[in-house]
């Protein structure tokens, strides 16, 4: 990009460096991520099956809690916005699966801590 008197600071850095979105920081996005009827995030509840990035596009496997669940809709549009606000991100993918079907056993230890499982 060639500076000009339109050019923005933030242009010049966005294509000045090679930003190398990171899975942590794609985890780190999908933990602002909530079903609003359970009070702990996606990643955590083990609802997140696999991120792939290839180089500005970001494709996340995920499930849900039941193929009936109310936010059907809303997770995974809100799963776009929040990794879509990660630096380098140009393109988020969310794909809905069903195989393996979740359970309570893929929740993390921290999970079940905030459920009260333990």
């Amino acid at each position: 990009m060639e500076p000009n008197h339109n050019t923005t600071y933030q242009e010049l850095i966005m294509e000045n460096t090679d930003l190398k979105i990171t899975k942590e920081q794609v985890i780190d996005a999908l933990k602002g991520v909530f079903d609003p009827e359970i009070p702990v995030d996606i990643y955590e509840m083990g609802l997140v099956y696999d991120i792939k990035i290839t180089h500005s596009q970001v494709l996340i496997l995920m499930t849900l809690t039941s193929p009936s669940c109310p936010a059907a809709q809303s997770i995974p549009m809100d799963v776009q916005d929040k990794v879509g606000r990660v630096p380098g991100v140009e393109n988020v993918e969310v794909e809905i699966v069903w195989d393996p079907p979740w359970g309570m056993e893929m929740m993390s230890e921290v999970a079940k801590l905030e459920l009260g499982y333990f």
